[in-house]
């Protein structure tokens, strides 16, 4: 029988192949074999991306309990912020880019920028139903002020900056 290390680099392997369905029966099998490992719990998550019969609540699941074990680690909280973000779940993956960023100093700008791009381009999707101007005007403000934040300009500067060019 494959010990954890086997089971992770067959799934490391598997899914750098997309072949998801063995990736993730390969992580299942880590978690199995120790239920504390929070690489092979972020991998069944990561590998569950490519399975559409399952559902996004539970790899939200699967991302939570990597995070749970290893709760410095940026990349966990970065990965379920993009997929709560495909959720339309735009106030917990704003508190997961965050997180992130406050986890990764030296990186923040990255987790911002990147939150910064995923709602304004997701959330007029998600909202379609609700899009006024009011509605389109208040996703360009928080996805601009991510962009600033990123950028470590502040409105006034940006203003300023974009009034010269």
């Amino acid at each position: 029988m494959a010990g954890v290390e086997e089971e992770m680099a067959a799934g490391e392997q598997a899914l750098a192949n997309l072949e998801y369905d063995k990736a993730y029966s390969h992580f299942e099998k880590a978690t199995k074999l120790d239920a504390g490992n929070a690489w092979a719990w972020f991998g069944k998550a990561e590998s569950a991306l490519g399975m559409p019969k399952i559902e996004p609540d539970q790899i939200v699941g699967f991302y939570k309990k990597a995070i749970e074990l290893d709760p410095k680690n940026p990349q966990f909280k970065e990965a379920l912020g993009t997929l709560l973000v495909d959720m339309g779940r735009f106030n917990e993956a704003e508190q997961q880019y965050n997180q992130a960023a406050e986890a990764d100093p030296e990186n923040a700008s990255q987790y911002w920028l990147g939150f910064a791009v995923e709602y304004a381009t997701k959330a007029p999707i998600v909202m379609a139903q609700f899009l006024d101007d009011k509605t389109r005007d208040m996703i360009a403000a928080k996805g601009l002020n991510y962009a600033l934040k990123a950028l470590k300009l502040s409105r006034d500067d940006a203003k300023r900056v974009l009034s010269t060019s």
